[in-house]
């Protein structure tokens, strides 16, 4: 059996399905807002984890890293249901100095429901921002988009 349980990446863009259960649904019966965002995390987690740049191996390595949200503009557009099948697709807009920026969408069939833009920062163990390593930084710049 294979399985992209990580997604894939056609022409610079990371591809992740999703399908929505119960639990990601709010009394409406409709997937509550929050979890869009949890959705896209999942998404550019997996992007970063095909180019080799693991969250548990950052956080645990002898220079401890780690990302965090800087600043993030999102719209909801659409609905989803359970048992919908949803993609989050992720692009990598730009990397410079502290600040990492991924551009994000997550589509029902054809249709887009989500979007957000996101800006990240790496910090140290200290929590002070830090410039990204330059061979992670060569592995993001390959994809950016």
């Amino acid at each position: 059996m294979t399985s992209n349980l990580s997604g894939i990446i056609k022409q610079k863009t990371h591809f992740f399905q999703i399908r929505v259960f119960y639990e990601d649904t709010d009394f409406t019966g409709i997937v509550y807002h929050a979890n869009y965002l949890k959705f896209a995390e999942r998404g550019r987690t997996n992007f970063l984890r095909l180019l080799d740049v693991n969250h548990s191996e950052l956080i645990s390595s002898n220079e401890p890293k780690y990302f965090v949200v800087y600043k993030m503009n999102s719209k909801f557009i659409g609905t989803s249901t359970i048992d919908d099948i949803l993609e989050v697709r992720s692009n990598f807009k730009g990397i410079e100095g502290v600040r990492l920026k991924i551009d994000q969408d997550i589509f029902k069939g054809d249709k887009k429901i989500f979007s957000a833009n996101i800006e990240f920062a790496l910090l140290d163990k200290n929590a002070k921002p830090i410039k990204f390593p330059d061979d992670m930084k060569l592995k993001i710049k390959k994809y950016l988009n």
